[in-house]
């Protein structure tokens, strides 16, 4: 699966074939923004044992900033984040992104609100998902990631 990168150019899951990955659906003027912070952390604490978050910045909810290069600029100053991150995608419906239209049909999975998390296993399938409210760095999300990491399943 392929994504849009904030940067420019493409980001590509393959290139993680066989790591977990949580992908979150962001949004730089929601109440649950500070989750960056913890998505940080999350990635700071976990990425050397192979756990990749890709943030997915989207005006689903019409709460992102006007363009990618805000988002990224906001992101860089007010979390100093480095974990990969798409361009703004659309989350639902015909036009939602692939890795979403996907993710609705084989694990009916739609994110509700922004900050919507979904852990990915090293095979490729949904190992779980999240809501806005589940903090990062919770003992749920930590604990699925940890099972992730070592093959145990969640």
């Amino acid at each position: 699966m392929q994504f849009p990168s904030i940067d420019g150019g493409v980001i590509d899951m393959s290139a993680w074939d066989g790591q977990p990955v949580l992908v979150v659906n962001t949004a730089s003027q929601c109440a649950y923004t500070g989750q960056y912070e913890a998505l940080q952390a999350l990635y700071d604490t976990y990425r050397d044992e192979g756990l990749v978050v890709l943030a997915v910045p989207s005006d689903a909810f019409r709460q992102e900033l006007d363009s990618a290069d805000e988002v990224r600029t906001f992101c860089e100053m007010a979390f100093g984040l480095d974990m990969p991150m798409t361009d703004i995608l659309p989350l639902k419906g015909d036009n939602a992104h692939p890795f979403y239209r996907t993710l609705r049909d084989q694990a009916g999975f739609v994110p509700r609100w922004n900050f919507n998390k979904v852990l990915i296993g090293a095979d490729g399938a949904v190992l779980g998902t999240w809501g806005a409210r589940t903090a990062p760095m919770s003992r749920d999300i930590t604990n699925a990631v940890e099972a992730a990491l070592t093959g145990s399943g969640p």
